[in-house]
């Protein structure tokens, strides 16, 4: 979003929040920049639209629908780097986050970790 005007920037948040809204039924109130590329201005704008910007702390090359990682390596790696606070970022459209988000959600509890939405998380 750095190389959009304010329009721009301001343009791609508000239809983001629109197709949130038709297809779920949910008024966003975070987001995280794509790519984690953002500038200060891009910051202060979607603050001015009211969002809170929230960055990840993990994340792992799943996004590419045409190269998909080894499920087991997958699961290693989410599991290998497990840390108090963590925000782990798994897009969906990957085929091996669906398959393994079970398995991932129960060793994750398994180790002691709680899995929280941001309002719990902020608490």
């Amino acid at each position: 979003m750095p190389d959009l005007n304010d329009e721009e920037v301001k343009t791609e948040i508000m239809r983001l929040h629109q197709a949130m809204y038709e297809k779920f039924a949910y008024e966003m109130k975070y987001i995280r920049p794509p790519k984690g590329e953002f500038s200060e201005r891009t910051l202060k704008i979607s603050n001015n639209l009211g969002y809170k910007n929230v960055m990840w702390s993990f994340a792992y090359v799943d996004w590419d629908e045409n190269k998909q990682p080894n499920e087991e390596k997958a699961q290693k790696t989410i599991i290998d780097n497990l840390h108090n606070g963590e925000i782990i970022l798994l897009h969906g459209n990957s085929k091996t986050n669906t398959n393994i988000l079970d398995n991932i959600i129960k060793e994750i509890k398994s180790q002691g970790y709680e899995i929280k939405s941001l309002e719990e998380f902020k608490q």
